[in-house]
């Protein structure tokens, strides 16, 4: 029988009072990123490197979620600021599965990823949310504020599925 690991105590971050200067949808998605980082950081501690590229089961990869979240991120928002994808974000998204990314170098994307998605999800302090905007070739209808919504959503999915995977693999080794 294995041992349970269990998350921290502490208040979960749209407890703590934090980002007050900003209006409530931009601070619950702050919100979600650091949730997502205070869950990564507690789940993965003691993975090890293989762990993370491990996909028991068939499931995808701890790896893969920790490239997707912030890659997803920065394409999300492009479109948010109004922009299209680049050259280098298409690679990018073409590369999120690729193997032998070390454990450094996935934390400190996901977490210099989340950091500049927070600093540009500060930048629309006073952009009005149901400004129209668009996404992927086929132009799909949606707005800004849609837009970032959709960055905490799919966050924590991808961050769901990182404590799923990281559970069922503690569970393997005990």
């Amino acid at each position: 029988m294995t041992t349970p690991v269990t998350a921290p105590s502490q208040p979960e971050p749209w407890l703590r009072g934090t980002h007050s200067e900003l209006n409530a949808v931009l601070r619950a998605i702050l919100h979600a990123f650091d949730l997502a980082q205070e869950d990564v950081s507690h789940w993965i501690a003691d993975l090890t490197e293989a762990d993370l590229h491990a996909s028991p089961f068939g499931l995808t990869s701890i790896a893969f979620h920790l490239r997707h979240i912030p890659r997803s991120l920065d394409r999300l928002l492009t479109y948010a600021e109004g922009n299209q994808l680049n050259s280098e974000q298409i690679i990018a998204m073409k590369t999120e599965s690729d193997p032998g990314v070390s454990r450094d170098e996935l934390l400190s994307e996901f977490n210099a990823g989340l950091a500049n998605a927070a600093d540009r999800v500060r930048a629309f302090a006073a952009t009005d949310l149901d400004t129209p905007r668009s996404v992927g070739r086929k132009q799909l209808p949606t707005s800004v504020g849609g837009l970032l919504v959709h960055l905490a959503d799919h966050t924590q999915r991808h961050t769901g599925q990182i404590v799923t995977t990281a559970k069922l693999i503690k569970g393997i080794e005990k």
